[in-house]
């Protein structure tokens, strides 16, 4: 029987759905209304528009009204609003918005796509002009328009989900410098924090500001100047403002009309898509959704499910009992040079319902290459698994990378949708050739790591088990090779490189928490692996390495005053700039491509020692820390920079072995380089003695030392260690001669004794209240001013061994390493004193 079906709204879900009617039936009269211009269009492709990367508008429209006429015979009305739903009389009124003419319009089934529109809080200023929304074809118009007319030179871009970066990337690539403003202490809401952080890392690489946690309260425009007012009180000024702060459904139509909507506005449906009236569908946007993982109520706004929801929508339409299953949030952005995916629930969403980390859910986190990496172009790829305890459940996954993090992420959620395992993970069988995959894909090496965790053949530490800022309580256990610790050291780390652990065991404590490092994983695992078999009881891995550990802390590690990794031949960066004709040729080059880390590094290490003094080498490789580590490894060996481009996925770094070299001079003198400053402005002191006047006298030297800004390091020996001791008892189990050492020693600071003059301590006691009476800062003082002026203070741990002294009995906020690391930062100094 023919029906008479009208539609409510194009784009994705309306037309799809019109579509679908025709094929199943031919008589049915279909009218479809849309109240803007155009039926179908690419609305994701919309920031891409703005930068030139789709260059023809045309290009995102889809269809036509003329076309889809033609195409499906469906009577295509644009510019026409429905205003009002009679459900008792199964009519709608319809307003043509050019001319303002109302009419009526009666119907056998309806169905509502009116999707969802930005959200504009009601925060003052919002409307001012040069503050833009990107959702419709008209939107990216008059942005267009704005950047041609106006020239802007910055934007700020307020919000940090998917619309809001692409549409910073493109405002990037039309010139302007960007801003993104962000409420949430994330970009990235689908993501898990540390995964954020990745893509965080890659956008203030490409010159974005990052403002996080801090959200607007007030707009002015003014003489054509926004001024953003944040919630923390700092102001910013853009000649433009693009507002992505979220999107609402556009549900009122259908609460005016007495449908069933739920608190957001969103439209109630059942499983079949019909509303709470039996002759009216809804779906899109505008509808509430079952959330798939978790069976939970949603709105998930996504070009795919809604064109799912069309076909589903127009087969029930005609007699089918069609369900729709629920929306699993898979979702792609690209973001810059990275790639950032998910599907299903994230940890901070089974955080949220209650969930136990170990009794609910299992997570793994894993670095690996996007093809094999012997094949040229192999990139990085951080990939996250959230899986049930017993592994028979996937909850989600999350993906960062620079090349083929789709085909990963939909591999993941074919297998979740399927009802699949982590087992399943494990064994699908992939395609392999090498510019494609590797013969042991990252899904199945996710597989592989899952069931490790799960039979307590690995453990993981968290990412934020080691903070770089602050002081960690366990054996960080580096097992990299030499040369790769002159890129990154992890502070208070040891370092007993995989090839030499079986003959070095003991130098461990077996009964103390011991988190292995390495590059990206691998050689941690197979450490870890090896304590485990040598009775070592308490062993985790930190996941993916130094690779991701650099980018989840890139606030720390970007700042290059905070960096660990100073360098010890005490020289700034130096890099060179040439113009064209001046650009010396590189004689060796070296292809690093597809290697991982820390691959380049010692590929680089090893062709500078065979190579002279002054010989150019240009390096190309793939992995994306490779800039930035190379920089760093140049510091600290003393070579030079000559410059890094970015070449399609190709880091290609120059650099010159040596700086004393004839190019190097030439570049001096012609103004293309600058002489480096000379760093060795630090100051060492040995802190020997136990004496209070000449401890005293060490903390005067090491606090003016410091208020100068003179990076200082005190190192404490044998006595000298008695000033870093508590002064209230710690109970620790040492044998008898080391508790011998500890009573006949001074409990802490306080209890220290002048050298001369002691009389029994009626001396020092003097000296402690002449000090007083003067305003001297007491000892306890200096020592508080001393570390919190950034004063590294590290005590001996041979030392330590010697006079019987554990850490638990040293304050907080102290260093322990041997006499390695103080000649490093002795090479550093230029004062070096011994007290």
């Amino acid at each position: 029987m023919s029906k008479k079906i009208l539609i409510i709204g194009g784009v994705a879900g309306g037309a799809s759905t019109a579509a679908r009617l025709r094929r199943l039936d031919e008589t049915s009269q279909i009218i479809m209304f849309e109240r803007g211009s155009y039926i179908s269009y690419a609305n994701c492709g919309l920031p891409y528009h703005i930068g030139d990367v789709i260059k023809e508008r045309d290009s995102l429209l889809v269809t036509t009204p003329e076309a889809m006429s033609k195409k499906y015979n469906v009577d295509v009305r644009i510019d026409s609003e429905v205003t009002a739903i009679d459900k008792e009389n199964k009519k709608v009124t319809v307003k043509k918005v050019k001319t303002g003419e109302i009419y009526e319009e009666s119907y056998d089934t309806l169905v509502i796509s009116t999707g969802s529109s930005p959200l504009k809080p009601p925060i003052e200023g919002i409307n001012s002009p040069g503050i833009f929304t990107l959702w419709t074809v008209p939107d990216t118009d008059e942005i267009k328009k704005f950047i041609k007319e106006r020239n802007p030179k910055n934007a700020v871009v307020i919000g940090g989900g998917f619309i809001g970066l692409e549409v910073a990337e493109n405002l990037h690539a039309a010139g302007l410098h960007v801003t993104v403003a962000e409420a949430m202490d994330q970009v990235m809401a689908p993501v898990d924090y540390e995964m954020a952080q990745l893509v965080q890392n890659n956008m203030t690489t490409n010159g974005v500001d990052l403002i996080l946690g801090d959200g607007v309260s007030k707009f002015k425009s003014e003489s054509k100047v926004v001024t953003i007012t944040l919630a923390s009180g700092k102001t910013l000024s853009a000649d433009m403002v693009i507002l992505s702060i979220g999107v609402r459904p556009n549900g009122q139509l259908a609460k005016d009309a007495g449908l069933e909507t739920n608190q957001r506005g969103g439209i109630v449906v059942d499983r079949y898509l019909k509303t709470s009236d039996p002759d009216i569908y809804a779906l899109g946007d505008v509808i509430e959704v079952d959330e798939y993982i978790n069976k939970g109520k949603a709105m998930i706004a996504l070009a795919g499910p809604a064109n799912k929801q069309g076909r589903i929508c127009a087969n029930n339409i005609y007699g089918a009992n069609e369900e729709y299953k629920g929306t699993q949030g898979t979702s792609v952005a690209k973001v810059f040079d990275v790639t950032v995916a998910s599907t299903g629930a994230n940890e901070k969403t089974l955080i949220r319902m209650g969930m136990a980390e170990g009794k609910d859910y299992l997570t793994a986190i894993i670095s690996q290459k996007s093809h094999a990496g012997y094949y040229p172009d192999a990139s990085e790829m951080i990939l996250k698994l959230v899986f049930s305890a017993d592994g028979r459940k996937i909850y989600g996954a999350q993906i960062v990378g620079e090349d083929g993090v789709d085909k990963r992420i939909d591999t993941i959620a074919t297998v979740i949708r399927m009802g699949g395992s982590i087992y399943d993970l494990k064994e699908l069988e992939l395609a392999y050739a090498p510019p494609y995959s590797s013969a042991k894909d990252p899904v199945n090496m996710l597989g592989f790591v899952a069931e490790n965790i799960i039979t307590s053949k690995v453990k993981f530490s968290k990412w934020n088990d080691i903070n770089p800022e602050i002081k960690n309580d366990v054996t960080i256990l580096d097992v990299r090779e030499e040369a790769e610790l002159m890129v990154l050291e992890i502070p208070n780390s040891v370092n007993i490189p995989l090839g030499q652990l079986r003959k070095r065991l003991n130098e461990l404590n077996k009964e103390q928490k011991i988190i292995v490092f390495c590059a990206v994983g691998v050689r941690s695992y197979n450490a870890a692996r090896t304590l485990m078999e040598n009775g070592f009881k308490n062993v985790s891995v930190y996941p993916a390495g130094t690779n991701f550990y650099k980018q989840v802390y890139y606030s720390f590690f970007n700042n290059i005053n905070n960096r660990m990794s100073a360098p010890p031949a005490a020289q700034e960066e130096v890099k060179i700039s040439f113009n064209s004709d001046t650009a010396p040729k590189a004689t060796i080059q070296v292809d690093c491509s597809g290697l991982q880390c820390p691959g380049p590094i010692m590929k680089v290490y090893e062709t500078i020692k065979k190579v002279d003094d002054g010989d150019i080498i240009e390096v190309s490789a793939t992995d994306s820390g490779f800039a930035r580590d190379v920089e760093t490894w140049c510091r600290r060996t003393g070579n030079t920079l000559l410059g890094v481009e970015k070449k399609g996925k190709l880091n290609v770094v120059t650099l010159q072995k040596g700086m004393g070299n004839t190019l190097y001079a030439s570049a001096v003198a012609s103004g293309a380089a600058q002489v480096p400053v000379d760093s060795n402005d630090g100051k060492t002191i040995v802190v020997f003695s136990g004496d209070m006047d000449k401890v005293l006298a060490s903390f005067v030297i090491a606090n003016g030392a410091a208020a100068m800004g003179r990076p200082v390091t005190m190192f404490y020996t044998f006595w000298g260690l008695n000033v870093l001791r508590k002064t209230e008892k710690v109970n620790v189990k040492k044998p008898l001669v080391d508790s011998m050492f500890g009573m006949m020693m001074p409990q802490g600071i306080s209890k220290l004794k002048l050298s001369k003059m002691h009389m029994g301590g009626l001396g020092t006691a003097m000296m402690r209240k002449v000090m007083k009476d003067k305003n001297i800062d007491s000892l306890e003082d200096l020592v508080k001013k001393a570390m919190s002026n950034g004063v590294k203070m590290i005590a001996c741990t041979m030392s330590m061994d010697v006079m019987g002294i554990t850490r638990e009995e040293l304050i907080d906020g102290i260093e322990f390493a041997g006499v390695g690391t103080y000649l490093g930062d002795a090479e550093e100094s230029n004062v070096n004193l011994f007290i």
